[in-house]
């Protein structure tokens, strides 16, 4: 192990033990469903974060069941134990009580952790596709609890989704299409870019563009056309850790907001009003 290495550990240890001894900082305690790939990453950056404490880990499987995920993630350290979802019932929650609850799994855990709400934990959901019948469900949770849902939690495509519709309203008569780009293995379109589609109003079969190749993590590009000048928005993550600051992002705002339904566009838009004047 490198010099560098090592005291990078030493210095996630240090952080670990002052918020388990108590710091002069509220620590807010998180709940995660979700431990691929992408669940991984964004696991470690709420780790790594000195605001927040990972509680515990639910896995749909029953792979690494009561290990602790902090120690899968690199880290000498015995923290968020994992659980798999067939642990999991109201009375996990009494028993392991979280401030927020945080989705990277899949679109049906949010049955899972639905009696959650009833307990006032907050939730965000970062799940890429949900039929109408899970967003009923979200909505249903939303009248116990605040809910965050955003089926991409990135600042940048967020920014790029608030940035569109002004762009939109400003041009109201030019071509738009929109390309998404994703890794070989990603079979479904990308729900970031039905999103968009449907937010600007556009077809999805006819203006949605997607291209698989290599690895890419996911790239998505809005093209303006107008008659003498074509204007490009583009968001490109360089790597999934992105989700998870973008998902901190969140929690961080959440924490102070009333019972209701919740996006990341609303976050924007509050961005937006309180740093931008206009001239």
């Amino acid at each position: 192990m490198t010099e560098q290495r090592l005291t990078y550990n030493y210095g996630l240890f240090i952080l670990y033990t002052m918020k388990k001894n108590g710091n002069n900082q509220k620590i807010t305690k998180i709940g995660f469903f979700g431990f691929g790939n992408t669940g991984r990453m964004v696991a470690d950056e709420f780790f790594k974060d000195g605001l927040f404490d990972l509680e515990w880990v639910v896995r749909k499987t029953h792979k690494d069941t009561h290990k602790y995920a902090t120690r899968l993630l690199g880290y000498e350290v015995d923290d968020a134990l994992i659980y798999s979802v067939d642990e999991v019932s109201p009375v996990f929650f009494q028993n392991h009580p979280v401030d927020i609850i945080v989705d990277f799994s899949s679109a049906k855990a949010h049955y899972q952790y639905a009696s959650a709400a009833d307990f006032g934990i907050k939730i965000i959901s970062a799940i890429s596709k949900y039929t109408q019948k899970d967003l009923d469900n979200l909505k249903k949770m939303a009248e116990k609890t605040a809910v965050l849902y955003s089926p991409n939690i990135t600042l940048g495509i967020n920014f790029l989704l608030v940035a569109s519709q002004i762009l939109q309203g400003i041009a109201p008569h030019a071509d738009i299409e929109i390309v998404e780009e994703h890794f070989r293995g990603k079979k479904e379109e990308s729900g970031t870019a039905v999103k968009i589609a449907e937010i600007l109003g556009l077809n999805i079969d006819k203006h949605v563009n997607s291209v698989r190749v290599g690895g890419i993590v996911g790239k998505h590009e809005i093209i303006f056309g107008l008659p003498n000048q074509t204007i490009r928005l583009i968001h490109e993550s360089i790597s999934r850790s992105a989700f998870g600051q973008g998902a901190i992002f969140a929690a961080k705002w959440m924490m102070n907001v009333p019972i209701g339904m919740y996006s990341m566009e609303n976050i924007i838009v509050d961005m937006f009003k309180k740093n931008i004047s206009v001239y």
